[in-house]
């Protein structure tokens, strides 16, 4: 009889949706996929809704205001955003990896003179959309640098990524001038914002120290952190500031900088005051993929990111002062360099279609498994992802919209939007476990049909993928979706779908012949295959508390299935 159900429940969905399925589904074929939404794994927070990028002057051109209107609108929650060179010396000019704001110049006998005019521009855009800044305090202006020339860079793809590193990187001649600085903004935040908004804040110090933005020593670097939380608490006690933002978090030397970064803040001497210890109210580290090109096919490996994570929460479970801190992956992609585009780094071509956007839907399933492994406070993973103004339409570069338009990767984040209250319960015949994705990712033969739920007071939602490593088309395979512990007779089914014919920009982009100068109409056309499609939407009857609900997803394919009562 269970047989028979599935049977006549498939035929029908072959018929209604055959032409997007590719593939007649049969029962003996179906991947299963089984939600019981009585059993709580944990709460559904928002941990996605946290974005950053290098160009800060993007944020209130038009597209960049734009695409953070969609970000704010998506989730029900504030979102956080991250941005590089709020410090920087500059006249607010963007571009490629460079961003200023000339907060902070000198008179002729040495004076600070203070301009937040475009640091105001800044935020005002984000306050003004219910945004929160992660304000990164950083980089070094050129009037306090030690080493001040040279200052601007011009970096374009192509050329050596340390061509970026110039007088913004070094430490400061003045620390008292440091703090100074820090404390002159936080208080103009406060006067301008309220105490109340500014508290809602997260503040940390710099960006990947053990790396290329960092020319001085780790000593140096603890001394330039005390320096700036001493002026950011005496500006406002209830302000919470945060580190190391490390990169390569899994590595040696990037644990050693955790590490002694966790202990100077437990019980060192404080450069700033000569007291014990440092503020830490948040700890963040950095997290990233590795794909490659192989015989001319884009391979992701989420494995190398997951790691760093684990690595990352692993550092804060070891010690009771960090345990139940928050935890925010300052960054946290398939790769290192959002600006490199595919022409220069061919591997970067998984960024236009559904390989980015079924990347990222499993990777954030395994965010949260670690978090329940390591039993701890994580509270925010920021994708450094944002859009590039006035660049070439979808040029390759890690985004989450291209002059203006969606690209697929950001309905995975409509998605997100969708799922409230608590994660619960899932099983299936072609998820893998947590630990052979962090050891090995998503590469054997068959592909990952996997997902994840949660359940609200009158609602549910499934996210399911269909996710490989390497970058190849296949047809829809049939998912028979089960879900148990429905607590009502009749719900209301949604189905959102992501795949070559659905909420997909850059497949319509492509069949107009790929355009670099559309017309009014085709970019109207364009922005509307940017946004999220539900294909389905009908009213089930609740059988024995189940909703059963069959799906074809592609290769690289993802749908959400929401249910209402």
């Amino acid at each position: 009889m269970m047989r028979n159900y599935w049977l006549l429940l498939l035929f029908f969905y072959a018929l209604i949706f055959g032409k997007q399925a590719n593939a007649q589904p049969t029962p003996d074929s179906a991947a299963y996929i089984t939600v019981d939404l009585n059993q709580k794994v944990g709460p559904m927070k928002p941990v996605w809704a946290w974005f950053g990028y290098d160009e800060p002057n993007y944020t209130y051109m038009k597209d960049g205001k734009k695409l953070l209107s969609e970000l704010a609108q998506l989730s029900p929650v504030p979102v956080y955003v991250r941005t590089h060179s709020l410090l920087v010396t500059g006249d607010g000019t963007a571009a490629l990896k460079w961003g200023s704001t000339n907060a902070y110049t000198e008179d002729a006998n040495g004076k600070p003179v203070y301009n937040w005019a475009i640091i105001d521009s800044i935020f005002d855009t984000y306050v003004k959309r219910g945004m929160k800044p992660l304000a990164q305090i950083g980089f070094m202006p050129r009037a306090l640098s030690t080493h001040p020339e040279p200052y601007r860079h011009y970096w374009k793809p192509g050329d050596p990524y340390t061509d970026i590193i110039t007088g913004w990187a070094y430490p400061p001649k003045d620390y008292d001038k440091w703090r100074e600085l820090v404390y002159q903004w936080v208080k103009h935040s406060v006067d301008r914002y309220g105490k109340k908004e500014v508290e809602s804040w997260y503040w940390e110090v710099w960006n990947e120290p053990n790396g290329y933005y960092w020319k001085g020593s780790r000593d140096e670097f603890f001394k330039l952190y005390d320096y700036a939380a001493d002026g950011l608490k005496k500006a406002l006690p209830t302000a919470k500031i945060g580190g190391i933002n490390i990169a390569g978090t899994g590595g040696k030397t990037a644990t050693e900088w955790t590490t002694q970064f966790i202990k100077h803040c437990i019980s060192g001497t404080n450069y700033a005051t000569n007291k014990k210890g440092a503020p830490l109210d948040a700890l963040l580290f950095h997290a990233k993929g590795s794909p490659k090109l192989s015989n001319g096919v884009v391979r992701m490996n989420m494995s190398p990111q997951l790691r760093d994570i684990s690595a990352g929460f692993k550092m804060a479970a070891s010690y009771p002062e960090t345990k139940k801190l928050p935890l925010i992956i300052g960054e946290s992609d398939p790769e290192g360099c959002a600006a490199c585009g595919m022409a220069t780094n061919p591997e970067n071509a998984y960024r236009n279609g559904t390989l980015y956007s079924s990347y990222t839907a499993a990777t954030f399933a395994r965010k949260y498994l670690l978090a329940d492994r390591y039993q701890v406070n994580f509270l925010g993973a920021v994708s450094w992802s944002f859009e590039f103004e006035n660049q070439p339409w979808f040029y390759g570069f890690r985004d989450l919209a291209t002059n203006g338009v969606d690209k697929p990767v950001l309905n995975v984040f409509r998605m997100f939007g969708m799922m409230r209250g608590d994660r619960v319960k899932v099983d299936g015949n072609r998820m893998l476990p947590l630990q052979t994705v962090v050891d090995s990712s998503i590469r054997k033969n068959k592909t990952e049909i996997g997902a994840l739920a949660a359940k609200a007071p009158k609602s549910a939602a499934v996210m399911v993928w269909n996710y490989h490593d390497e970058d190849k088309q296949g047809s829809a395979e049939p998912v028979k979706l089960t879900v148990t512990g429905v607590p009502a007779k009749v719900v209301t089914v949604k189905v959102y779908l992501i795949d070559r014919d659905h909420s997909n920009s850059y497949e319509v982009w492509k069949k107009m012949g790929a355009p670099q100068s559309p017309t009014t109409v085709q970019f109207a056309t364009l922005e509307k295959a940017g946004k999220l499609q539900c294909i389905q939407v009908k009213k089930q009857t609740v059988r024995a508390g189940e909703v059963k609900l069959p799906l074809g997803l592609q290769r690289q394919a993802v749908a959400l299935v929401t249910l209402n009562w």
